[in-house]
This record gives structure tokens, sequence and C-alpha cells, in this order.
């Protein structure tokens, strides 16, 4: 019964928010869905804790009790429209309907109705007429800079009578009117207000949020707005232009072209970096990119998205595209902008006539304008930037060669020595690969020429593509003229067959003579792609002497041991998760698995993996594996005929199953069950 119950209330919210005709009608609807157990034309309002900000709340707001990343509360209040009767649960009177100018005071904007009566207004919005309002609430008042409610106030018939014009339009738009996008003339020397409506439900005008619409009036309509609105005349190329604060952007906007971009009719999404963020930036990393037309033209167009974004609209971290191609994560913390984590936003909702411009103290360098020493640098693979640097590769890594890095994350240089020896340069060098390089292009079997001459196989696994024993661990790093892969191991190139790899080993002399003995030596150095779990000294030595003897002299009997131990298919540790199957040269299969990031096969760890050879790899194991004991297979996985043997192995149970069946079917329930049907 409580399924169905919460299957009907699922179907109900999905219905109700499919019929909304807009996103900001859709919380609404969702607000009204969660507030209905305290009566009729009741919402769920979320407030941010500590500040006077509700909204009406989504899915994913209710579930997770925070905006902007800080814990909300929940309210119950009238609907838009409604109000409170006395001795009745909910809000199920309709506000009364009355001319603008008292409808201002029964939606809370009093500051508003005194201006109007201050400005000479009250008689326009008492009288005949289809307006809309954008009535500025009474902290929009309150949150104006002195000197401009002082300017205001001061003039009430020209200044505060144009201001209170600018929030009207001359017809009546409710919310589904306005549309994400759309710009309608004012009652002010009909200068445009902008409109944007989002997919969360935040409507804007002018970038202040709507934060109660749709207060019906006889001669119009009013929407409370948290700020108090200005005209706007200036598109954002002449907001930056006429800027001090923006003096380096300016050039360098002109520097790569995109002043006609900026003047034209758009919708952009500006962070405008300041001359103190410009500063920021190391002089010569800057000068290169200021004096690189495709790289200053890539590291601006970063800076802009595609789309209009008001402050008001995020309420939650969300990737935006740039012109760039690339995202930023733009998102919040209580009242700051943030930008990829970070709240660099100084300055927000300078709106133009094609956009709006917030400024940012910090420049946001994109990685299609960075060498690759850039790319390595502040990452998880700073180690490997320390390391190029030390092997006196740093002019690979700045120039403009089109190369591809093998960088290995810092957890890869755990319990390994890094002494610059000349053996670490030439393995570093062999992190370098000679041409530039997609993941997406590479693919099995592949041959990758390194800087050091060597030729890198790329091996393409189900869950992972690993270039030698080095799996690719994050997406590519672009830069401007050379890629970086970062892998999850520093790489161990073949140095000779799986041979040669356990001769150059003293843990395995052991195995080394039973290879010999077994008659296995060719087929070890001939050419293939072998996995090898190759039992170290103290695996053998972990045997009973006698049985260890008595194995050594029976070549057969060994043979057949270390084929168990030799699967017939190529598998670096990077390809093993956790259920994976090998078929071994002879025997049953090995189950392989992971666990704290070590390898098992047949619960065997493996103690040193990915010993790499031209012919396969090798694993090192210090104990014997044997072929694990069969599964026991519940009856309900084999099927009917397993089922049916444990039916009668059950005897009595069954029987006792099928004096229950027979009392169901003689139940009354059951009876009525058959008179339905």
């Amino acid at each position: 019964m409580k399924r169905l119950t919460l299957f009907a209330l699922a179907i109900t919210l999905i219905a109700t928010v499919l019929a909304a005709k807009s996103p900001y009608q859709a919380v609404l609807q969702h607000s009204r869905i969660r507030g209905r157990t305290h009566g009729p034309n009741v919402c769920a309002m979320q407030k941010i804790q500590g500040t006077d900000k509700k909204y009406f709340t989504n899915c994913k707001q209710w579930y997770h009790r925070k905006i902007c990343g800080k814990p909300t509360v929940i309210s119950y209040e009238c609907c838009p429209g409604y109000e409170r009767a006395i001795g009745e649960k909910g809000c199920p009177a309709a506000l009364p309907l009355a001319n603008i100018y008292k409808t201002l005071g029964v939606v809370g904007a009093t500051t508003t109705k005194m201006y109007s009566e201050r400005a000479k207004l009250q008689e326009e919005i008492e009288g005949p007429g289809s307006f809309t309002f954008f009535a500025p609430s009474n902290e929009a008042w309150a949150a104006l800079p002195t000197e401009i409610l002082d300017a205001l106030v001061s003039n009430v018939n020209i200044e505060l009578l144009n201001a209170l014009h600018y929030h009207m339009i001359n017809r009546r738009l409710t919310s589904d009117d306005l549309k994400h996008g759309s710009s309608f003339s004012s009652m002010y020397q009909d200068f445009d207000v902008h409109i944007h409506h989002y997919s969360n439900g935040i409507v804007t005008v002018n970038c202040a949020r709507l934060v109660k619409t749709d207060q019906h009036a006889t001669n119009g309509i009013v929407h409370v707005v948290d700020k108090v609105i200005t005209a706007i005349t200036n598109n954002v190329n002449t907001l930056i232009d006429t800027d001090d604060d923006l003096d380096t952007l300016r050039t360098a906007v002109a520097a790569a072209g995109l002043t006609n971009l900026l003047e034209n009719e758009g919708t952009y999404t500006i962070f405008a970096p300041t001359n103190e963020a410009f500063e920021k930036i190391p002089s010569e990393t800057l000068t290169r990119i200021l004096g690189d037309p495709v790289a200053l033209k890539d590291l601006l167009n970063y800076h802009i998205l595609k789309n209009l974004h008001c402050a008001e609209s995020i309420v939650a971290g969300t990737p935006l595209e740039t012109l760039q191609g690339s995202v930023l994560e733009v998102g919040c913390d209580g009242a700051e902008m943030t930008i990829n984590g970070k709240a660099i936003v100084m300055q927000k909702d300078r709106l133009g006539t094609n956009g709006v411009v917030h400024y940012i103290n910090e420049l946001l360098i994109p990685d299609s304008a960075k060498t690759l020493l850039e790319l390595a640098e502040g990452s998880v693979v700073t180690t490997a930037s320390k390391l190029f640097k030390d092997a006196g590769l740093t002019d690979h890594l700045i120039g403009s060669e089109a190369v591809t890095l093998l960088a290995p994350l810092d957890d890869a240089f755990k319990d390994k020595s890094l002494a610059m020896t000349p053996d670490m340069k030439k393995l570093l060098r062999n992190h370098i690969l000679k041409e530039r390089f997609s993941s997406k292009s590479l693919y099995h079997g592949q041959e990758l020429e390194t800087l050091g001459g060597l030729k890198l196989r790329v091996f393409v696994f189900r869950n992972n593509l690993c270039i030698e024993n080095a799996c690719i661990a994050a997406h590519d790093k672009n830069g401007r003229y050379a890629n970086m892969f970062v892998v999850d191991k520093v790489l161990a190139p073949p140095m000779g067959t799986v041979m040669d790899v356990l001769k150059a080993d003293d843990r395995f002399s052991t195995l080394v003579g039973a290879i010999q003995r077994a008659g296995l030596t060719e087929l070890l150095n001939k050419k293939g792609t072998y996995t090898f779990f190759a039992p170290t000294n103290a695996a053998f030595s972990a045997m009973p002497p006698a049985d260890l003897n008595k194995l050594m002299r029976d070549p057969k009997e060994l043979a057949n041991l270390l084929k168990y131990h030799i699967g017939e298919e190529f598998l670096v540790g990077g390809a093993v998760t956790s259920h994976t199957r090998m078929k071994p040269i002879a025997g049953d299969k090995l189950e392989l698995g992971t666990r704290n990031s070590t390898i098992y096969v047949n619960r065997v760890p493996v103690v040193e993996g990915d010993l790499m050879a031209t012919n396969g790899v090798v694993h090192a194991v210090d104990v014997i594996i044997k072929p694990l004991p069969p599964k026991i297979v519940s009856d309900q996985a084999e099927g009917s005929t397993i089922r049916r043997t444990s039916s009668v192995r059950a005897g009595t149970h069954v029987m006792k199953n099928d004096d229950l069946f027979q009392k169901v079917l003689r139940s009354q329930s059951s009876k009525a069950m058959s008179r339905v049907q």
C-alpha cells in the first residue's frame, strides 16, 4: 500500500510538471505539491539560513536542502494570488482585486508604494489601463547606494518618476509571457527591459529576480523584484571601453579582433578580468599569450559564455559552455558567485544590451593557450613536471613542438627513487612522444615513437586505454602546440622477452630453472602476448620440500603447473576489474580481481605487477596459484532442472508448501477472486 501511494505521488508530480507552461510554473507546481498537506494553495518555500532570500523549491533543492551551498529551512506560505482565511486551513481565499497602487501594499512593496505617491505616480496606477509593474521590494530600495537613492528622492518629479516608469510596461504580462531572451519597451522613453527565464525556474528582469509573481490587479499585474533596475543603453563592448579597470582587457579584445563580436547583437556573459587579474600572471606567460593571436583569442573566448547568465540565475554549480568550446563550472557559495569553485567575481550583473559583464580578479587561462609545462604545473602531475625540468627537457615543454607528454600522477612516484641518474633521464625522454596525439585516435597494437627512440605499444581494454603499463587516468589536456596524457604509472618500457625479464630478476631464479626443466624456454622467448603470473623463489620455498622435489623431477607435471600461471592474452594491471577472467594455456580459467589497489589472481595477491616484455607482461606472486574450489550455485540461479531436483530433495518441506497452496485455494479471498474472474 505504501509503495502504491509513493507511486501515485510520483505520477502526480510528473504529470503536474509536464502540464506546467514554463520552468517557473514547473517549480511553482512542485512547491504547491510539497505544500498541499498544509492546505489548499500553500507553497513550500526554501529560505537560505541567515538571509531573507526565499525560493520556490524544485525536486533537487528539496532533497538536498541547499541553495548556493548553504543550508535552507522550509517554510509554508500562501502561493501567489491567495491569502489565509480565519478558521480555515491553508490559503483558500483569493486575494481581492484592487488597482496596482493598492496591490503594492498587499504584496509588501510598501516602499515602492510610498515612492509612487511622492513621484505623483499614484493617480496613474490607480486609474484605467493595463500595466505590468516590476515593483522593487523594500529590501531592494534599502540596498541602493545612499548617493543614488538621495539623487532619486531629491528630484521626485523627474528622476524618481523616470526610475519608476522604467519598472513599468504598458501592457499586462504574466510570468508565462516573460519568455527567455525577450525584451519589452518600458514606459520610460521606450527603453527596453530584458527578460531571462531560466530552466531552473528563475525569472529575471535586467538581472533582478522576480520574488513574487503574478499579483493580479484591476488595471494590470505586479511582479515583485529583488533589485531596483536601471535603463540599459550600452552594449558590452562600450561597458569595457569606458571602464579604466578594464584597460588591459580592452587592449586584448582589440588585438584579438573581438570588438565587432561584442558590439553586435547577442546574449553573452563576459567574465571580465580586471587590470589586477592580468598583473597576477607571470610576465613571460602574459607576453607569450598577448603575442600569439591564436592563444589570445582562445583566452578571451574562454571568458565568454554562449548565453546570458545573471548572477541570480545560479543556485548551484552548473557547467556552462564558452565560446572557446570548453566549459566553466559556474556556481555560487552563499552570496558569492564562483567560477571553477573559486570566488573570484568582484562585481556582478553589469548589464548591456547584448549581454552581461561580471568582473573577476583572476585570469582564466584555458588549456588551449598553455604550454606543456603550464599544463603540468599546479596539477596532479607536479612531481613529473619537476623531474622533466631537472632532466633538462624544459625546451620540449615550453616550445612549439607538436609532441605528446605522458605525465605520471604524483602517486605513481611513491616508493621510487627520484635521483636524476642517466637511466632516469633516459626514462623521462621516453615519456615524450614525437607526435601530437589524441587519446581518441589511438588504437590497439599501435606503436608510438618517443624522443628516446623507443616504440611504445598501445593496448585497448574494455575499461582502459594503456600505453605499455601506463593507463590514461584523465581526459586529454590539449595545449597550444602539444597534448598531455595523465597516466597512472611511470612507464616501464619492455627490455626483452618474458624469459629475459625473468632471467634479469634474482627473485625468479628458481622459476627460470623450472621453465628450463619443463621445456618452456622457447615458448617464453617467441613472439606472443602472454601474461605470466610468475612465482617468486619465495613461492617455491613455501612448498613442502618433498612436494617441490617431486614436482621438479616430473617435467610434464611441472609444465602443466607453469602453464596454469600463463594467460593466453596480454593484461596489465590497469585492465583488471573486480571480475576479470583469463584463460591460461592449461587448466581452468583464472579469476582476477582488485581490492585496495592490489590485484588478486585466484585470491593470490600480486606482489609486483607490470614487468613489461616484448611478448607479454610479468606479474610476480609469492604463492603458487591453484585452481579455486568449485562454486556452489544456488538453486534459483541454475534453472528449472536443479529446482526440481531440489524439490525432491526437500521432501516434506515441498509437501508442506503444497498443503499451504491448497489452503489458499480454499480460502474466502480466493473464492472471491474466482467470482470476479
